[in-house]
């Protein structure tokens, strides 16, 4: 099986309030034909959460791409077709553009609780480190992302 250089994960607001991701690894997502993702759960009570569980239940780190391709397979498993003829007009760069993800909080790219003590942010940053460090084959800019949440997280303890 190939991967992704970067895995990508969408996530999207449901109906119930909740948060569903899709992740892709194997293949980037494209709209025709609609590529399924890889893996994908709802349920999660904010986008941090459910970035935190795609995480946790691939193993893998992902850079957060638009909702766009997670409401598509919301859509689909809710029998409907995977795009509105706005979404396709957003995709295809005509209309007005679809608005950008926010970035995920510094908390959820370490994996850890806005609470997080000192001890807990160091073991969160050594046990994601070796897998996004680009010297073991992960992603610079995932690793730059990660160092730069663990230094932010780490001034943010101090300060208190």
């Amino acid at each position: 099986m190939t991967e992704l250089l970067v895995p990508v994960v969408s996530i999207t607001r449901t109906r119930r309030g909740r948060y569903l991701w899709a992740a892709w690894w194997t293949t980037p997502p494209r709209r025709v034909p609609f590529q399924q993702p890889d893996a994908s759960d709802g349920g999660s009570r904010s986008p941090e959460d459910a970035l935190r569980a795609a995480e946790q239940q691939t193993g893998r780190s992902f850079r957060v791409i638009e909702p766009i391709w997670a409401r598509g397979w919301n859509r689909i498993l809710r029998g409907e077709a995977p795009f509105s003829s706005a979404d396709v007009r957003a995709l295809e760069g005509g209309g007005r553009p679809a608005r950008p993800p926010a970035p995920p909080s510094l908390w959820a790219v370490l994996g850890v609780e806005p609470g997080a003590s000192v001890d807990e942010i160091k073991r969160a940053f050594r046990e994601r480190a070796p897998a996004a460090h680009p010297d073991r084959g992960g992603d610079p800019e995932v690793f730059r992302q990660l160092h730069e949440a663990y230094e932010r997280a780490l001034a943010k303890r101090q300060r208190r």
